[in-house]
């Protein structure tokens, strides 16, 4: 379904049809997209300039390139999902850091197109040491709820889990800012304003005032055909609203039967159901509430067999934020790199014995066939 420029007429017309459950806020329009029920006029008129960016095909006037791997946020993130782009990363098949510095001196990211002038893209080298994955990127519905958390909730949650028995542990990801991590499957990003400016940066070649240099090319080419920076704060600051006020989408849940197998499977232990957010929260729809995200929020470490050779910050090749599950029903594949193609091929794959998350999918296992389909159909449905 294609988003349109006047969806925000679309979306007042729809907001009498909106209703509040419980502390936290869902459309009860099952589709991804829209505003949050609770947003202002003023939220309102931002989510429709924000949106206009977020579909906006990007040229070289904008400051495109010269270098790019997608040329509109939309284009990886349709329907505010994940796909249908994908970025490509080149690593090291043995976890040797100075090997991949060697091998790669402009960086594991591949960027295929060009634009601007350049002539020669950035593809992975031919060497029997390297190797190529994927990342697909993540769903943006939702996400104001996620940066909304408080940062008390996520040092409570790494804390609990430091005295956890069992297999799941977790910790909060430090950054070098002093910030807490929480975007990025490895929570490399602490705030919707970074998450907009690096994808800006460095999936487009946009620059602007906190992201000001191009990424690097073979031809080190430092400009595009838009002189200096390309997109200003104000721009960057819309399609950082849009994100924030973008809905989770309305949950149909099934039956209790599911919640109880999801609880007996201990999938709430860093699936957390639902954590307070911050009252100072610049989207008072989102302050002081409680957010039903399904997650810690934490790093944890999935183990050698979902390990993508990649090191980001404090975080290491096996280590992964706990995917939020919001809206699975509109995502075509899960896991890092899409290689689960349904939600049970996604626990199973849990299952490894050097994963945090062995104890849970071995209960899930062990659960009869019909107990496994409840809880299957109960993630679904979120």
């Amino acid at each position: 379904m294609a988003r349109v420029p006047c969806l925000l007429a679309l979306c007042l017309g729809l907001v009498s049809a909106c209703s509040v459950a419980s502390g936290s806020r869902k459309v009860q329009i099952d589709r991804p997209g829209l505003p949050l029920a609770d947003a202002t006029a003023e939220e309102l008129d931002r989510f429709k300039q924000g949106d206009a960016l977020f579909e906006a095909t990007l040229r070289e006037s904008d400051g495109l390139g010269p270098l790019y791997i997608r040329d509109a946020c939309a284009a990886c993130h349709a329907q505010d999902g994940r796909g249908p782009g994908v970025v490509t990363k080149v690593v090291a098949r043995q976890a040797d850091a100075s090997l991949a510095t060697k091998l790669l001196p402009l960086g594991p990211t591949v960027r295929p197109y060009l634009t601007a002038g350049a002539k020669v893209p950035l593809l992975a080298p031919s060497d029997p040491r390297l190797q190529t994955t994927a990342r697909l990127p993540p769903a943006v519905f939702g996400r104001g709820y996620l940066e909304a958390v408080a940062d008390k909730e996520i040092q409570r949650l790494s804390e609990q889990a430091a005295r956890r028995t069992g297999s799941a542990r977790g910790r909060l990801h430090r950054l070098a800012s002093g910030a807490i991590g929480r975007f990025g499957i490895k929570a490399r990003l602490a705030t919707l304003h970074d998450f907009s400016a690096d994808a800006l940066n460095g999936d487009m070649g946009i620059t602007s005032p906190s992201r000001p240099d191009e990424p690097a090319g073979p031809e080190a080419l430092r400009d595009d055909r838009k002189p200096g920076v390309d997109f200003t704060e104000p721009q960057v600051e819309l399609l950082r609203d849009y994100v924030r006020l973008l809905e989770i989408p309305q949950r149909k849940l099934p039956s209790q039967n599911g919640l109880a197998r999801f609880e007996a499977a201990e999938c709430g232990v860093c699936h957390v159901p639902a954590l307070d957010t911050d009252t100072a929260y610049p989207i008072q729809a989102l302050a002081g509430i409680s957010a039903e995200i399904y997650t810690d929020l934490l790093l944890h470490d999935m183990g050698e067999a979902l390990a993508d050779g990649l090191r980001e910050e404090n975080a290491g090749p096996r280590d992964f934020r706990t995917a939020p599950l919001i809206g699975l029903r509109f995502l075509p594949s899960f896991l890092h790199d899409g290689r689960a193609k349904t939600v049970e091929q996604a626990i199973l794959a849990h299952d490894m014995p050097d994963s945090e998350a062995r104890d849970s999918a071995r209960k899930f296992r062990a659960l009869p066939e019909h107990e496994r389909a409840e809880l299957v159909k109960f993630v679904e449905a979120l």
